[in-house]
């Protein structure tokens, strides 16, 4: 909605003009005038439309042409004024006023007129007779109002009118010569019914229609009053309530009611209220509320963000079987101006059998989405209506902004759901293969993908100790002397080389030394296609050794071709190391079956923390007596207890080097 409002009065000399805008202001009329009226401006708690209006006079007398086509440039809404008394001011109307008028202004935007009859206590009868055929001639007449100066009839009203032309213009909804409202406007009626079908049945019931109500109008309807919403709807059209709800056709026609009976002010509130400019389109400040972002930060959908997408997304899984068909995702995003998703998505996230994006598939891309770019999210939740639906003030309020990354660092804790793994290696090395492995596909799967649909993200969910995380990859593209501080900023680094490929590890060591050896990223050293039969890489030390000398968990081996879905372990300890960065741990196992993990859940049980409990408060308290110190079972059991102690470590250790 405009700021402002500015009115321009123009007509003939002696028609009035400065009496109305005097006996506005003073609310009585002047006993003496003179020949233009200084610029008046109203505030906004004073106008029915809570918006300041400047009230601006024209005067042939004291002003030049020049002047006047400055002045009908600024103007938002033009009251050409005649006196109902005088045949040759009513006959200036269209010989003069309005070409001049059109002249000025765009063709595609012109600006609304008024027609405004002076002087109506001088005469007993109307000059509407005369004035109809002019409206009906020119559509950019919104109305006329005849009104007196001298008596105070209609000069609020007039200046109403006048503001309501420009607030709630009946141009873009409304084409008078077909009698029906404009493309843009069903467009946007229609994306307004869309999104508030609930449960995209088609109708509009009573809860919605009431809810509806309560967000446009902040009241909602009486249960009278819906019924006789309805019955006027039934009278009209023959599929306007189906199942004794308003269909999408009755949902039009009630606009189009509203606009014929000149009440395009309830329109245009709903247009409004869904986020739509003067030009019927989705405001920029709708699309893109404000948010901060500070330097290491990350974003992330909050919890509130996700319930709505959930219900976005059962509403549209029509068969229930937790996947979105090519039918039902364009049915979801048939309320967008475009096509938001291309096939390279089906590469990016799971999908079923059939290739469609399965329910955790489509949370993945949405956090994808708001991981990468925020302001499209907010864009992408905006064209859903998730401010309206999760009444909410914008959509910022379903982006959490998480802390600085070196906090996390500091406190050895994180808050954040969402991990970035940087997937870095030679060309054929199998970064693209142990993208799509990750989403579940073996390498049979894999083939069926074309060229230009390959995605070089994958992103899906991963459980550390119990908490389901999202982790991200991505494959950055093996130019060694060109990699940007995007491609080098994440959580984890994977350095990926095909073990049956004698030249494949050298590209990974130089990266590493280049990029990350000085530095606290997490790496892991991964061995692709293990199904081969291995090659002694021609490097100076072998991945192994490579690993312990860096202090990097020994080198992953990995293959994707298998029958089944291949294993997710190795994905689980990348979102371990991304998670706990200040770990740095030697064995990233989760499988709960071989040594390491037996010794660390040992380690970790309520038994020997107890144990561990009691012999701090023992050696911290003092509590041992001099008798204890010089007895020989004392030492005996300590020596004991170091031994087995000694043996459970170096146990430890050896599983630790072991190569998985």
């Amino acid at each position: 909605m405009r700021k402002d409002v500015r009115i321009l009065l123009v007509g003939e000399p002696k028609v009035g003009k400065t009496s109305l805008i005097m006996s506005l202001v003073t609310e009585e009329f002047p006993d003496v005038v003179p020949y233009r009226a200084e610029e008046i401006t109203i505030p906004a708690d004073v106008t029915p439309e809570r918006v300041p209006t400047h009230i601006v006079d024209y005067s042939e007398a004291e002003q030049t042409d020049e002047q006047l086509y400055q002045e009908i440039s600024k103007a938002n809404v033009i009251c050409i004024v005649y006196s109902v008394n005088n045949k040759n001011s009513i006959e200036k109307v269209t010989s003069h006023w309005i070409p001049l008028i059109n002249d000025r202004t765009d063709k595609d935007s012109r600006v609304p007129l008024i027609l405004v009859g002076n002087k109506s206590d001088l005469v007993e009868h109307s000059s509407m007779e005369t004035i109809l055929p002019i409206m009906n001639k020119y559509t950019e007449i919104e109305t006329c109002v005849e009104c007196s100066a001298k008596n105070l009839k209609n000069i609020s009203e007039l200046f109403y009118y006048a503001q309501k032309a420009v607030l709630h213009p009946t141009g873009p909804l409304y084409c008078p010569d077909q009698k029906e409202m404009k493309p843009a406007c069903l467009r946007a009626l229609t994306r307004i019914f869309k999104v508030s079908d609930l449960d995209n049945d088609g109708i509009l019931n009573d809860n919605e229609l009431n809810f509806f109500q309560r967000t446009c109008f902040n009241t909602p309807l009486a249960a009278q009053a819906l019924e006789d919403v309805k019955n006027v709807v039934k009278k009209n059209i023959n599929d306007g309530v189906s199942d004794n709800g308003l269909t999408l056709n009755g949902f039009l026609f009630l606009h189009t009611l509203f606009i014929q009976r000149g009440r395009h002010e309830t329109t245009w509130t709903v247009l409004r209220r869904f986020g739509y400019d003067d030009d019927l389109e989705l405001h920029q400040d709708y699309l893109f509320p404000p948010l901060k972002i500070p330097p290491d930060c990350t974003t992330e959908l909050n919890h509130n963000a996700y319930l709505f997408l959930q219900s976005v997304f059962d509403k549209h899984d029509k068969d229930r079987d937790c996947a979105l068909s090519p039918e039902e995702l364009r049915d979801l995003f048939d309320v967008f101006p475009y096509m938001p998703w291309g096939p390279d998505v089906n590469n990016t996230v799971c999908t079923n059998e059939q290739g469609w994006i399965t329910y955790q598939g489509y949370l993945s891309q949405w956090t994808l989405t708001t991981y990468l770019d925020v302001q499209r999210c907010l864009e992408y939740l905006g064209y859903l209506g998730y401010s309206i639906i999760a009444e909410q003030e914008s959509q910022a309020a379903a982006v959490t902004v998480t802390r600085d990354k070196k906090i996390d660092l500091q406190k050895k804790q994180t808050q954040r759901n969402v991990f970035r793994c940087n997937v870095f290696g030679a060309s054929g090395s199998g970064k693209s293969g142990f993208l799509q492995a990750f989403l579940g596909r073996n390498i049979m799967r894999q083939r069926t993908i074309s060229e230009e649909h390959k995605s070089y993200y994958a992103i899906s969910t991963a459980y550390v100790y119990g908490q389901e995380k999202y982790l991200l990859l991505h494959e950055v593209f093996p130019d060694f002397d060109f990699l940007s501080d995007a491609e080098l900023s994440c959580d984890v680094v994977c350095l990926i080389y095909d073990s049956s490929n004698p030249f494949s590890f050298e590209y990974c060591a130089k990266v590493f030394k280049q990029y990350f050896m000085d530095s606290k990223m997490p790496c892991m050293l991964v061995a692709s296609k293990a199904d081969l039969p291995e090659a002694k890489q021609q490097y100076a030390m072998t991945p192994l050794e490579f690993c312990r000398k860096h202090k990097m968990p020994p080198p992953q081996s990995y293959t994707c071709n298998t029958a089944a879905a291949p294993s997710r372990d190795i994905f689980v300890k990348l979102s371990t190391m991304a998670m706990y960065p200040h770990a740095r741990l030697r064995c990233m196992c989760t499988c709960n079956r071989c040594t390491f993990c037996i010794c660390q859940n040992f380690l970790n049980s309520e038994l020997m923390q107890s144990v561990k409990a009691k012999l701090y408060t023992v050696i911290l308290r003092r509590h041992m007596t001099q008798a204890d110190l010089q007895s020989s079972t004392f030492w005996l059991k300590a020596s004991v207890g170091a031994t087995v102690f000694v043996v459970l470590g170096f146990a430890m250790y050896r599983a630790m080097l072991r190569p998985r």
